[in-house]
């Protein structure tokens, strides 16, 4: 299903906060650390915090990767396309649009954004982090529908509809930038595949972090987090690239990017009780629990869940991880 993706000209204030698509908030079963918010029925039988690290089989995609470049020119990743002429947006560019005004405090922020990479050498191999572009949306699409339908254990035939849903979700909360930010993970194996060649580079995972009351979402699971605080959920890891901490750095570079975005101080998260691999991570992170659902909660066919934050220092300069690449270099 193609689907353009659109913009909303609305204000992005809090009182024109748009739900996404319908009323339930649905989140991931996880294996590591997050959630996706989606509004797909009043069944929330895997509620845990909008961001448990879904570890699901999906479609492999790999990407270009240019080698590093002389004056340590950071690497550059995109989609592979079918026109060799195509380039991807920058996110500055995607938002100059007709009906979509940014207040030059904005433009500032969403040229940061678009400039933010954060990576880190595993035994494996690396992983980056960076700001989610236009042009991949549908293989985040692909990521979270598909991580979502296994978690849950939907009929193969419904992976349409998730994939429908899950990109108007996604689109809407883009509008929402530079208040928000999706971040996805890019991995890339130090070793050699079967014909001796170095191995592709593969997309790996995504997160989704709000930054204030402006980029916060109209529907958040219980126990409420305060809508002015950062916020992480909707935290997927494919299937075949698990185990080997990129969950954890995708948790790193939120922590990161809010310590730049915000002055708050703080994040917090959701994290299911039953799930004691994520409460470990988060507690290993230095997450604490703040307060947790009643058990009236099992009455509405949901799990119980903490509400879990964190204290975070505020970064003033770039750090070692957070380099500036240049779209003269795709």
């Amino acid at each position: 299903m193609n689907m353009m993706p659109c913009y909303s000209s609305s204000s992005h204030y809090p009182n024109h906060h748009r739900p996404p698509i319908n009323a339930e908030t649905i989140l991931f079963n996880p294996t590591m650390a997050a959630t996706l918010s989606l509004s797909f029925s009043s069944l929330d039988p895997h509620n845990h915090n909008r961001f448990n690290i879904i570890t699901a089989k999906t479609t492999r995609r790999n990407f270009s990767f240019t080698p590093p470049l002389p004056h340590n020119k950071p690497p550059h990743f995109k989609l592979f396309s079918t026109s060799s002429s195509s380039q991807s947006q920058t996110l500055t560019d995607s938002f100059l649009k007709p009906g979509k005004f940014l207040t030059n405090t904005e433009l500032t922020t969403l040229h940061h954004l678009s400039t933010y990479l954060y990576t880190h050498t595993l035994k494996s191999g690396t992983v980056w982090v960076r700001v989610m572009r236009d042009s991949e949306v549908d293989a985040i699409v692909c990521l979270l529908a598909n991580s979502f339908a296994e978690s849950m254990m939907f009929p193969k035939g419904y992976i349409n509809v998730l994939r429908f849903l899950v990109k108007q979700y996604l689109i809407e909360r883009r509008s929402l930038m530079p208040h928000m930010a999706t971040l996805i993970a890019f991995y890339k194996g130090s070793g050699v595949n079967g014909d001796g060649e170095e191995e592709e580079m593969q997309l790996a995972g995504t997160v989704e972090i709000s930054f204030n009351v402006y980029g916060a979402n109209s529907t958040l699971p219980s126990p409420d987090p305060p809508k002015d605080k950062p916020y992480i959920c909707n935290m997927a890891v494919d299937k075949s690239l698990r185990r080997r901490g990129i969950g954890w750095h995708l948790l790193k570079a939120s922590e990161e990017l809010i310590s730049r975005m915000s002055s708050s101080g703080e994040v917090y998260l959701h994290c299911r009780m039953i799930d004691e691999a994520p409460f470990n991570m988060y507690t290993k992170a230095d997450y604490k629990i703040v307060t947790t659902d009643s058990i009236l909660v099992l009455l509405l066919l949901q799990r119980r869940k903490h509400l879990m934050c964190k204290k975070l220092p505020l970064i003033n300069m770039p750090s070692e991880t957070d380099v500036p690449f240049s779209n003269d270099y795709e």
